[in-house]
């Protein structure tokens, strides 16, 4: 069992210089924990903030654990307004700069007091609990091991204020391991009028009785292609039902790799709470010594003899006994067993494997999408060109890095899908915009051409970024204010006959154009190509921006005119946005814009 997991996601947030460094020794210690700076005072935060009161708001409506490194005043002044409801508020916490102090503000028996201790714990501080149960108890009631789950929370503070008067209180234990309890000092009785009871019995409890549930039920399952999920749930709720379990004390819902795809199998997993594992059929026909319904049809169809069946007791361990056996329905099966001892669902099987295929922006992690860094932040393994996996900074602390060389985009894209389809969370990472002259488009390339299984389970999103071309109009101001066209220079994977018949295209249609990879060692022409094909359709003075290491060390943003472009303005680290016969060049004192208009004034008239 492990007792000390803690809340994903927190915000470590730094007002200063020294509080972000502290704030980088804290994230390796915190799961998909992203350090949040104030941008007048941090450098190189994976967030940046302007506003310190609006910014801790946001995190707090947002439900983000909230780790401050820095005066609890600031934290409660900033957030006092929205209390309100101490079950569904998230935690917070209040880190003295020097790492001497860590003091749970919000939710201390949701988890706060326990990431405070595990945060004092690496700073080599103190953590100052003040809620009574931890403080007295070492232990909170409404606040159990990872996987336990409480019946009735409410009966939780009567019970702790027993404990806390010396009253008597019994202890039953029907099922899992209550070390945590009997090893707490407390000196529970074998009868008195209050009582915890810890079971995987469907039994709720009241003033008297507090129910813990330990994680000890696996399901197992297993159902025909796209059965219905609710015809599962139905199966897997009756026979909780029947048996008299709670569905408290599941620890997981566990199946066949072959379903790690499955709609209903994922659904099921939600409805309950709990993490879907997945085994190979070898691991489950290890298990054939042990099943009750043995099946010669199940074998030949996937090569175990009970998925249901199999699959519960794999997940529930050695010592485990089926507690249910095999039920089922028109599409679905199901089963259930009990293990002896409390399970990791983290440790057993595997999970779906995931991949997400981000676009990390032009490379400063204040153009990162939220969404991008919280992926980032998930995954185990990042995969990438070694340029792109430096640009990601702390993001990538704490990951599996897998690089490959500029050229090697197939390669690393395979591997991508090779790790998530092991059962990895990986991160394949592209500059800009993964959609955009990216990796998204050869993923679903190679999963259109290869027709793997194993690729196929894969559950894939495609997460977008901040494009060199976004990026690049913004610093110049708006030259996409109105249509534009995105045309790559490079011929290594486009013939060069077909690049200069869509550059015709976008002169001949007015498009602003956006040129990417212009020129580099070998390729030299093809800019002055470019140019010439739209000075037959726009002036020689057409404003044209020129943005270079965008968002990086060296960024530089430039505007010429198109008859001024050629090969000695560019190179492979260049996007050029030309305008079109309607972008206008605006310089007010030292600021040099370039915009497109889209028709406003002839609207007003």
């Amino acid at each position: 069992m492990n007792r000390t997991r803690l809340p994903e996601g927190a915000a470590l947030v730094a007002l200063t210089a020294d509080g972000a460094l502290l704030a980088a020794r804290l994230k390796p210690a915190l799961p998909a924990a992203r350090i949040h700076g104030l941008g007048s005072r941090v450098a190189g935060a994976d967030e940046i903030f302007s506003d310190t009161a609006e910014h801790l708001r946001f995190l707090f409506a947002a439900g983000r654990p909230i780790v401050g490194v820095c005066a609890a005043g600031i934290l409660i002044r900033a957030l006092a307004p929205l209390v309100a409801n101490k079950r569904a508020e998230p935690l917070v916490i209040a880190v003295a700069t020097d790492g001497g102090a860590v003091v749970p503000l919000l939710g201390g028996h949701r988890g706060a007091n326990r990431l405070a201790k595990a945060i004092a714990s690496a700073l080599g501080g103190v953590a100052a609990i003040t809620t009574a149960g931890d403080t007295a108890l070492g232990f909170a009631l409404d606040d159990p091991p990872a996987g336990w789950r409480v019946a009735n929370v409410e009966a939780a503070k009567a019970m702790t204020a027993a404990l806390l008067a010396g009253e008597s209180v019994a202890l039953a234990v029907e099922s899992g391991d209550a070390a945590w309890l009997r090893e707490s000092g407390i000196a529970f009785v074998e009868t008195a009028p209050l009582r915890v009871l810890v079971t995987d019995r469907a039994v709720f409890g009241d003033a008297s009785t507090l129910v813990l549930h330990p994680p000890v039920l696996a399901v197992g399952v297993g159902c025909e292609r796209d059965a219905d999920p609710e015809e599962l749930a139905r199966l897997v709720d009756g026979a909780l039902a029947t048996h008299g379990l709670s569905p408290l004390a599941v620890a997981c819902v566990a199946s066949i790799d072959l379903k790690a795809d499955e709609p209903a199998v994922q659904s099921l997993a939600r409805r309950l709470g709990v993490p879907a594992r997945f085994y190979p059929a070898a691991r489950l026909e290890d298990e054939k010594p042990r099943l009750r319904n043995p099946s010669a049809v199940v074998f030949r169809e996937t090569g175990c003899h009970g998925v249901a069946e199999g699959a519960a007791l794999a997940a529930a361990g050695k010592e485990s006994v089926l507690v249910v056996s095999k039920v089922k329905s028109a599409r679905a099966t199901g089963a259930i067993a009990r293990s002896p001892s409390d399970i990791d669902a983290t440790a057993v099987g595997r999970g779906r494997g995931r991949l997400a295929i981000v676009g990390i922006g032009p490379g400063a992690a204040a153009l990162r999408t939220p969404e991008a860094s919280a992926a980032l932040a998930e995954s185990t393994d990042i995969v990438g060109y070694s340029l792109y996996v430096e640009l990601l900074g702390s993001a990538a602390t704490g990951k599996r890095i897998h690089e490959r060389p500029l050229g090697a985009e197939t390669e690393r894209t395979q591997l991508a899908l090779d790790l998530a389809a092991a059962g990895a969370n990986v991160a394949l990472i592209s500059s800009g915009d993964a959609g955009i002259y990216g990796l998204a488009s050869l993923a679903f390339e190679l999963l259109d051409r290869e027709n793997r299984p194993d690729w196929n389970r894969v559950a894939i999103a495609v997460l977008p970024g901040v494009s060199a071309l976004q990026a690049a109009a913004a610093a110049a101001g708006a030259i996409l204010g109105h249509d534009f066209a995105a045309i790559s220079l490079s011929d290594l994977l486009t013939p060069w006959p077909d690049i200069e018949r869509r550059l015709r295209a976008a002169a001949e249609g007015d498009f602003v154009v956006a040129l990417y990879n212009p020129a580099s060692v070998k390729r030299q022409r093809g800019i002055g190509v470019a140019r010439d094909i739209l000075l037959a359709h726009r002036a020689p003075d057409t404003p044209v921006v020129l943005a270079r290491n965008l968002g990086r060390d060296g960024q530089r943003v430039d505007t010429i005119t198109l008859a001024e472009l050629g090969p000695d303005k560019v190179d492979m680290l260049t996007i050029v946005l030309i305008g079109s016969t309607q972008s206008r060049r605006l310089r007010r004192g030292r600021e040099d814009w370039v915009y497109t208009p889209r028709g406003y004034e002839r609207k007003s008239t």
